[in-house]
């Protein structure tokens, strides 16, 4: 794969994986709009490891108490932070895991990476992400995190399996129509998609691996470092800015993207 194509695909996985505005849709749009091969499963779920590594990295301290609360888990009747952030993790991450098979193994998936799907999911969601972000209440925050919030955002997490809805988007969505203050609004996004990212990439990787050769796997370490730059990069600005400003600049990002889309998509 060429070393500019390589480097964008990572970089744009990065920047946009864990901002509201959708990583799948940017990276089925690079090959559609450029002339690019498409890049292939193997570097997709490579970017998606050098992401996994930066939400991980960055947000340590959450991890270990999930962690924690795994173990807690085994041991009925205890009750701490960590258990209830397991928990939700677990059931928030269902919904998706299983929409998101369904849709690979029915090759459905394949047949919603279109111009013209990116450019409606983009502006509609991106309205409903303002309509939340406006209307939602700022009374909760990541420690009132209940089992009934995280099936709730499970299931609009698994909305995000349509190219260009955003994971996090669609889930931080959510979060705000719940009443989370935005920065645990986005935490939790962030968060849940440790175990999204991990389902996904295992059923992926194994399918691809198997079939990869030296060069290919050289492109996909490649691939995995510079997302894991970018994505620290953006997940760093993103936090920092959620502390002054709302999600409207994203928001206005994804109506212009998507009525440019949509009239590139029907202009032919």
């Amino acid at each position: 794969m060429p070393l500019l194509q390589l480097i964008l695909v990572a970089v744009i996985q990065g920047l946009t994986e864990f901002l509201p505005v959708s990583s799948s849709g940017h990276l089925i749009l690079l090959p559609a709009l450029t002339g690019f091969d498409d890049q292939g499963q193997l570097i997709d779920v490579s970017v998606h490891v050098g992401t996994l590594g930066a939400v991980i990295a960055y947000f340590w301290s959450d991890v270990k108490l999930a962690l924690g609360g795994f173990v807690d888990l085994a041991r009925p009747g205890t009750d701490s932070t960590g258990k209830r952030l397991a928990t939700g993790l677990i059931v928030g991450t269902i919904p998706v895991v299983i929409a998101g098979a369904a849709l690979h193994f029915t090759g459905l998936s394949d047949a919603m990476r279109s111009v013209k799907v990116i450019g409606w999911t983009m502006l509609i969601f991106g309205i409903v992400l303002y309509v939340a972000d406006q209307r939602g209440g700022n009374e909760k925050q990541v420690q009132d995190w209940t089992v009934k919030d995280a099936i709730i955002m499970g299931l609009w997490q698994a909305v995000a399996l349509i190219p260009g809805t955003s994971r996090s988007g669609i889930t931080i969505t959510a979060a705000r129509y719940l009443g989370y203050q935005r920065q645990s609004a986005a935490r939790l996004s962030m968060l849940m998609s440790i175990p999204t990212i991990m389902a996904s990439g295992a059923l992926l990787g194994a399918e691809v691996a198997l079939d990869a050769n030296m060069a290919v796997l050289r492109d996909a370490g490649l691939a995995a470092g510079f997302a894991f730059i970018s994505a620290l990069l953006a997940l760093t600005i993103m936090m920092r800015l959620l502390q002054y400003i709302s999600f409207t600049p994203y928001v206005i990002y994804r109506f212009f993207l998507g009525l440019g889309l949509l009239a590139y998509a029907y202009s032919g």
